[in-house]
């Protein structure tokens, strides 16, 4: 009788305004503005938050195993631009990939002058920053000029793959 008792005690009814989420206001996957040094903010066209994967350890004892954090790493990340006739984003691709590596010479460059800062900032319905991540060390891993075809009236876009050293979540 007690152990009924406590399971009826227990239970509680809750009200309709309790559960509704009335502080509830989701981000947005349409606003965003992400800064990368030297490529106009409003050429790009996708882009992704980044991604983290933890390599774990496993330790061996006996009959059994244990598992601990290992390396962190920051995975690519993919953009997609697109390439206006003026200004050109084709060109401002192609100036940052120069200084990775110029073709007409076969130079190569200094990770000082490649490496570029970027901040992917989220933002509210009225424009306030709501999240801030800021990305260090940003190199060119790829690009993509765009597919052409005479059948099909698209925009064109440019494709880059993106590696980064750090980012940092600031808020």
């Amino acid at each position: 009788y007690k152990t009924l008792r406590r399971i009826f005690k227990m239970a509680e009814t809750l009200d309709v305004a309790s559960m509704l989420p009335r502080k509830f206001e989701p981000k947005y996957s349409n606003r965003w503005v992400f800064a990368l040094e030297g490529i106009d903010s409003y050429l790009i066209k996708t882009a992704a938050r980044p991604s983290i994967t933890i390599t774990p350890i496993t330790i061996d004892y006996m009959n059994s195993q244990r598992h601990v954090a290992g390396r962190s790493t920051f995975g690519d990340l993919s953009i997609n631009l697109h390439d206006p006739i003026a200004p050109s984003g084709a060109q401002q691709v192609m100036e940052w990939a120069r200084t990775h590596y110029e073709s007409v010479s076969g130079r190569a460059g200094y990770a000082d002058f490649y490496k570029r800062d970027a901040q992917l900032k989220l933002v509210d319905p009225i424009g306030t920053v709501i999240e801030l991540w800021d990305l260090k060390g940003c190199i060119l891993t790829s690009v993509t000029f765009g597919e052409l075809a005479y059948g099909e009236p698209n925009a064109v876009e440019i494709a880059l793959g993106i590696k980064f050293d750090n980012c940092v979540l600031q808020y």
